[in-house]
């Protein structure tokens, strides 16, 4: 009988293990949404996830799929209308020449519009102005797009709206935001500011041989664009006011990106076409795959001895435990994705029953362990999608060589600002 029920959850573990690995290695450049589809359908084919079950799991993504249409919808027509050209010749002219000044105004942009916005915003928003910031100022864009993908994740938990894993771990559970800035405001910025210190010393090189244009002329944005930019302002608010009152953030923003787009269309009396034809949306079928692959990991009860082994651990040493976890779970999101790993570790958090201080560590570790790998979190899955559309390309190993560098001392402080504290 042991027999019958392991070989079924081996054949389960490996099918996402190396639907997984596709994912991360993208065999024959293929997209990564091939890959988490084929490991689907392959769980359901073998008999592995009943259909039901399948479609469970693509069900439970309703909420990631609204909020990625409506952020994509509200990039795609502030690309289009002008205003990341108009933000990056703004850009270039507060550098004033100055290419170490550039990296940190962009930096800052991405700290800010990460923690209002939330980290996959950062990646779909924020990183064809900062090309677009680059291309304007002559310079090399690859330091600078770097931000975009490292302060996504690095600046997601300073509010529980930085980063939808937040809503996810907690869950009901969710502390006021009084003591949710009391537990992660200083491991939050000790993690901004590590992660500022180690890019800027590894881009170093790269930013002193750059000479920056000072000629990028002040030009008047358009009526659409002001209004594509007062719909990303709104979006914001609405996303701060939905985490107020605990509600799903999913509808609202895709509510908030369809309004700004429909009005923007309205005004010029056309381009439906062209902005649904040039939203990337690859990322909606990678993410209802990795959805799916979640769920056939449940139903092996992995979720089940996750949960024991967590409660156990923080019932004799909590301590070690939150050190231990936050450090395992940042690793994991790197095998896994971050979206799995979170729901995952979210789920099993809840099951056990953890102390707060255990559940921010694993909180820190799903937000900000995936700056190790190129496909840790979706938030860097949508970067990547997006530089490449810019003509632009990052390897797995290029990106990890900087992500071990850049995230081990972000992650050890960030423990550490909220496990030393009494």
């Amino acid at each position: 009988m042991g027999t019958f029920t392991l070989t079924p959850n081996l054949a389960t573990w490996g099918i996402a293990g190396l639907a997984t690995l596709g994912v991360i290695v993208r065999p024959f450049s293929w997209p990564e949404a091939i890959w988490a589809v084929i490991g689907a359908a392959c769980l359901v084919l073998f008999g592995l996830l009943p259909m039901g079950a399948a479609l469970d799991g693509v069900a439970k993504g309703t909420d990631v799929y609204l909020f990625l249409i409506g952020m994509m919808l509200l990039a795609e027509i502030a690309r289009k209308e002008g205003l990341f050209d108009w933000l990056a010749q703004a850009a270039v002219r507060h550098a004033q020449g100055s290419a170490t000044r550039l990296f940190t105004l962009i930096y800052l942009v991405g700290t800010v519009v990460t923690i209002f916005l939330s980290n996959d915003a950062c990646a779909v928003v924020l990183t064809p102005a900062v090309y677009a910031a680059a291309k304007a100022a002559k310079a090399e864009p690859l330091p600078y797009l770097f931000i975009c993908a490292f302060i996504a994740n690095a600046a997601s938990f300073v509010l529980p709206i930085s980063n939808p894993a937040n809503l996810v771990v907690f869950a009901e559970h969710m502390p006021p935001l009084s003591r949710w800035l009391a537990h992660f405001a200083l491991p939050s910025l000790l993690a901004i500011v590590a992660t500022y210190a180690v890019l800027r010393w590894t881009q170093a090189g790269a930013l002193a041989g750059q000479e920056i244009a000072t000629d990028a002329k002040a030009r008047a944005l358009s009526g659409t664009g002001r209004i594509a930019g007062l719909g990303i302002v709104a979006t914001a608010g609405v996303l701060i006011g939905a985490s107020a009152f605990g509600l799903d953030l999913g509808l609202p923003t895709f509510i908030a990106g369809l309004a700004t787009t429909l009005v923007v269309l309205a005004i010029k009396r056309g381009g439906l076409v062209e902005i649904v034809r040039d939203i990337s949306w690859g990322v909606l079928p990678l993410v209802a795959g990795l959805f799916v692959l979640v769920e056939s990991l449940e139903k092996t009860g992995i979720l089940t001895m996750l949960a024991d082994a967590l409660r156990r651990a923080a019932q004799g040493d909590p301590g070690t435990t939150a050190w231990a976890s936050g450090i395992l779970v940042a690793v994991a999101t790197n095998l896994v994705n971050n979206l799995p790993a979170g729901l995952l570790a979210g789920a099993a958090v809840q099951a056990a029953d953890v102390s707060e201080k255990v559940a921010g560590a694993i909180l820190i570790g799903v937000d900000l362990g995936p700056n190790l790998s190129v496909t840790g979190s979706l938030a860097t899955i949508l970067w990547l999608t997006a530089i490449r559309r810019e003509g632009e390309d990052v390897s797995a190993w290029r990106f990890l060589k900087l992500g071990l560098l850049v995230t081990p001392p972000a992650l050890i402080l960030a423990l550490a600002g909220l496990l030393l504290l009494p």
